[in-house]
């Protein structure tokens, strides 16, 4: 009789033992479960990750500032802003979306696709590198150049073209 009351029991667990020598019915509601307010952070936490994310903000537009030490260097506030983005990113994710208080399991979702985001990226280098060699020659005609910079900085500067004349209505194009 002891085999079929023990049978019994285990038929009525289902499922994998998560706690030795307690029901899955009592799993889960202890002082640590953390289905109440508490087991997330709380209110404080959500208001210091929204207090990060608006500092973040804030060096973001620091870039575009008088302030930004690197004024001459555009690549490194690309780099700097593409930090700040992905770190405003995680944070959303992690303490917004309740990824940090999620299992394991987590990780086997995310690094494929992080990996996968990595290898697209790496994969249209070469579209975006050469995306000019094979164009129509209208289109090739309209196509920015490097050169073009240099024009659009010397007409916002109001300085006068080659011939000494100042139109502003006509910007003739010089290649190298």
């Amino acid at each position: 009789m002891s085999d079929s009351s023990s049978d019994h029991h285990a038929a009525a667990a289902h499922g994998p033992v998560t706690s030795p020598g307690a029901s899955p019915e009592d799993v889960g509601h202890g002082p640590d479960d953390h289905h109440g307010d508490g087991g997330h952070g709380g209110l404080w936490q959500y208001l210091a990750v929204f207090v990060a994310l608006c500092f973040l903000t804030t060096m973001s537009f620091l870039t575009y500032s008088p302030y930004w030490p690197w004024r001459d260097e555009p690549q490194v506030g690309w780099a700097f802003m593409m930090a700040v983005s992905c770190t405003k990113a995680l944070l959303v994710v992690l303490f917004f979306m309740h990824v940090l208080w999620e299992a394991n399991w987590k990780y086997v979702l995310t690094i494929p696709a992080a990996m996968m985001a990595i290898f697209l990226a790496i994969m249209l280098i070469p579209d975006v590198g050469f995306r000019n060699r094979m164009v129509s020659q209208e289109r090739a005609l309209h196509m920015a150049r490097g050169s073009d910079l240099k024009l659009l900085e010397q007409a916002a500067a109001g300085e006068a073209d080659h011939d000494g004349h100042h139109d502003a209505g006509h910007v003739e194009r010089h290649d190298n």
